[in-house]
């Protein structure tokens, strides 16, 4: 199955609490990860994929390599192949440690690395996959899955949030527990729900 997810800010002490960026209402910063742990390992089976659309940490222990290994060390408690695209808050030397550190699971490696973006086919629809939210214009059957902004959205039908503090999450029936990637199921439903709002809105 595919999954999807961004801006799990790992370590991220300072997001840690209700703010303009968050409503993350932990203790500290290790207290959330390991419910974005628990929570993720619950949905996600080891052979599924997870598109993570950026900002996977906040840690900045000197010198850089130690931070580099409890970000590794983490990511690799994390079930599935993981689909890391590029975000502000991610390093090219992190993704060039994860990439030395690779490992395969039945064959394929743990982690796939773009600096960018990814676009892919589902259910009849393209989704463009960006860590920053894209301007598209009117484009049929194109989606553009993102995170970056946090507790705020889009105001485009075609722009899906799937961070965990996103308010796109609340087109879902039921709530996805903290941390937990969304599926593909649960993508679709965001969608249709969020074209049908704004249809209303006309």
């Amino acid at each position: 199955m595919q999954y999807f997810t961004s801006d799990t800010h790992f370590f991220h002490d300072q997001l840690v609490g209700v703010n303009d960026f968050s409503n993350r209402n932990f203790i500290d910063a290790a207290d959330m990860d390991e419910v974005i742990v628990q929570n993720w390992n619950e949905k996600v089976k080891p052979n599924d994929t997870v598109y993570h659309l950026g900002d996977i940490a906040m840690l900045h222990t000197k010198p850089s390599k130690l931070a580099d290994e409890r970000i590794f060390e983490i990511l690799s408690r994390l079930n599935g192949h993981l689909i890391l695209i590029k975000g502000n808050h991610d390093s090219r030397e992190l993704f060039k440690y994860l990439d030395r550190h690779n490992f395969l699971i039945d064959g394929q490696p743990k982690f796939e690395f773009h600096d960018v973006g990814v676009l892919i086919k589902m259910n009849h629809r393209q989704y463009y996959l960006t860590h920053y939210p894209m301007m598209l214009g009117i484009v049929k059957q194109i989606i553009n899955v993102h995170g970056h902004l946090h507790r705020y959205t889009v105001p485009i039908k075609e722009n899906i949030n799937v961070g965990p503090d996103s308010g796109d999450l609340d087109y879902l029936k039921t709530a996805v527990p903290f941390g937990a990637p969304l599926s593909s199921t649960e993508l679709e439903e965001i969608v249709t729900q969020k074209g049908i709002d704004f249809a209303k809105r006309r």
